[in-house]
This record gives C-alpha cells, sequence and structure tokens, in this order.
C-alpha cells in the first residue's frame, strides 16, 4: 500500500511538472546565449584536445563547429572508409590529402588515417577555403561550409551561400549539429513538445522491457531504452535515431542543474567518451527520469544520480534533423 502511494504521489508530482513545462517552455523560448568551446563529454577524451586546439585556426571556425563536421563525416571513427574511399576521421578522398593534408604532429609524416595529422587538416582546410572566400557578403562560416560543399568558386560566384538546395542544407545541418557539441554559457531554450513526449512515455508505465523493442504490436508494444525515447519523440514529429549514443547529438547539452523535464538523460561506460553510452532515459523532474531499464524490468521511473551519468541532452527537430544517417561509409 505504502509503494503504491509513493507511485501516486510521483505521477502527481510528474503531472504537475509536464504541465509546467509548457510555462517554462513559454518563459524560455527567446532565450539565447553566445556559447563558447566544448559541453563536458561531447567530444571523445581522445579527440578533445585537438579539436579545441585546431577549432580556432581561424575566426570562421571554432571547436563546435570543427567536432560537428569530424561527427558528420565519420562519427569519431578513424578507422572509417567510404565507398567513394574517403579516409580516416576526417574523411579526406586520397586526391585531397594530397593537396591539403599537413604534419599536424609534428612527426615528419602526413598520415590520412592519423587523427593527429587529419584533424588538424580539417581545421586548416576550412581555413584555407575561408580565405578563399573573405570576400563574399553574409557571414564567413557560412560562406566556408558553402565552399567546402559546392566549392569556393561558387561561393564567389553568387557573393555568398549559393543557390543550391544540397549546399544550404549542409550549411544548416553542420551549424545546427554544432549546438550539441558547444558549451552554453546562458540558459538552454526549452520546447513546448518535450511536454507532450513526456506524456506518451508516461503512457508506456509498467510494460515490459524487451531488447530491441520499437513497440510494435508484433512486440506487444514493448520497447528498450531508446526505442522509448526515439517513440517518445517521434509522437511529437521528431525523428531520433535508433541507438542511444546517437540521440546524445540531437540537441543542446543542459547542465545537470538546468534539466527541464523532456530532457534525454544519458549514462555511460566512460565518461569522457559519448560514444560509450549504454542507456537514456527522459527527465521528467525532481531528479528522475521514465526509463526501459533492463529484461525483467519494466518501465518506471528511477533517479538519474547514479556514477555513470554523463550527460543530457534538449532535443531540438533541426538537431535530430541534421544527425548523420550512414557515418563512416
Amino acid at each position: 500500500m505504502a509503494s503504491g502511494l509513493g507511485v501516486g504521489l510521483l505521477l502527481c508530482l510528474v503531472a504537475l511538472l509536464v504541465i509546467g513545462t509548457y510555462g517554462a517552455a513559454a518563459g524560455l523560448a527567446g532565450a539565447t546565449g553566445r556559447v563558447v568551446g566544448l559541453a563536458k563529454g561531447a567530444v571523445p577524451a581522445a579527440y578533445q584536445s585537438l579539436v579545441a586546439k585546431w577549432g580556432t585556426l581561424c575566426p570562421a571556425i571554432n571547436p563546435a563547429l570543427l567536432a560537428a563536421q569530424l561527427y558528420q563525416e565519420s562519427g569519431w571513427n578513424a578507422h572509417a572508409q567510404s565507398p567513394a574511399d574517403a579516409r580516416g576521421i576526417a574523411q579526406f578522398i586520397p586526391g585531397t590529402w594530397a593537396t591539403h593534408g599537413i604534419d599536424g604532429n609534428g612527426d615528419g609524416k602526413k598520415d590520412i588515417w592519423d587523427p593527429e595529422d587529419a584533424i588538424p587538416s580539417a581545421a586548416s582546410y576550412d581555413c584555407e577555403l575561408a580565405g578563399y572566400v573573405k570576400d563574399a557578403a553574409g557571414n564567413a562560416t557560412a560562406n566556408m561550409l558553402a565552399a567546402y560543399n559546392a566549392g569556393a568558386y561558387r561561393v564567389i560566384q553568387y557573393n555568398g551561400v549559393p543557390p543550391y538546395r544540397e549546399t544550404q542544407n549542409y550549411v544548416k545541418t553542420i551549424t545546427t549539429l554544432a549546438k550539441s557539441f558547444e558549451a552554453p554559457v546562458g540558459p538552454v531554450a526549452s520546447s513546448q513538445q518535450a511536454a507532450a513526449a513526456i506524456y506518451y512515455a508516461q503512457g508506456k508505465l509498467g510494460t515490459p522491457y524487451l531488447w530491441g523493442g520499437n513497440g510494435t504490436a508484433d512486440q506487444g508494444g514493448r520497447f528498450d531504452c531508446s526505442g522509448l525515447t526515439k517513440a517518445a519523440y517521434h509522437s511529437v514529429g521528431i525523428e531520433l535515431p535508433r541507438v542511444a549514443n546517437d540521440q546524445w547529438n540531437a540537441g543542446p547539452h543542459p547542465k545537470r542543474s538546468e534539466l527541464l523535464p523532456g530532457d534525454l538523460v544519458f549514462f555511460a561506460y566512460d565518461l569522457n567518451d559519448p560514444r560509450s553510452i549504454h542507456h537514456v532515459g527522459m527527465y521528467v523532474g525532481g531528479g528522475y527520469m521514465i526509463n526501459a531499464p533492463y529484461t525483467g524490468a519494466v518501465i518506471r521511473f528511477d533517479k538519474i544520480d547514479t556514477p555513470d551519468y554523463i550527460g543530457a541532452t534538449r532535443v531540438t527537430s533541426d538537431g535530430a534533423k541534421a544527425l548523420p544517417t550512414g557515418i563512416g561509409g
């Protein structure tokens, strides 16, 4: 009886928090802040110092933007190779590497597979492109990204980002994805969609866990952790990736003290490597999340403050759309 009363009180708390999310969204929707640096845990520790250093090579780039490009190209896989023979963490084509690759670590070699060369080369190439299009009208970063996609000549020809859908989408994708790597210095805006996503997940409380579960009829409506969060945001028109560590980059990362209902909360084996994320839940407030925990359990409320908590993501529609679909070829 006591446990039932506790669940009832918690459900009431969640209901209040869900309603409150709409108010919070209205109050914070216009909040913006200049962001600098990298969010904690956003870049794998093996590459963080390289990205932080080389991401300041010229004014047109920053560490978060460079991180977004690398993640979009390879998903941090230093051994990635695409069908077009793009190689390594920065996915250079050998011909482009021959012209633009640099010896970033000073060991006397330019190795396309070595992140200590490839990451500096990616930054150097960005800055070369920025230099080519420096006199074009508009935003220097947007022009640099457009030159990366369509060629510097087209940016010069159109005096800014050319009117190509592919190029305009690329500029938007990378600048949006960069927000998931930035360390916020002000409040991260919320959204009204979070409340409806919580409502969906709350309706699944008590459902047995199923590894690989997507909630389909043939699976008895059961979910695993990322299947539940994907379905919850699908219910509000936002399409998340299927795997938890890919959902991590679907928006900016609020601090623990700034969590709002609807934020995705993540847990990892290595707190310095987001690719080691093994679990995700949806924050509901008061230090609790709704989650599908493990085989033998049911969808339930659990506390988020555990030793493997790596951080949170405030999902945005643009952030989800910016995520790469075929990382690493």
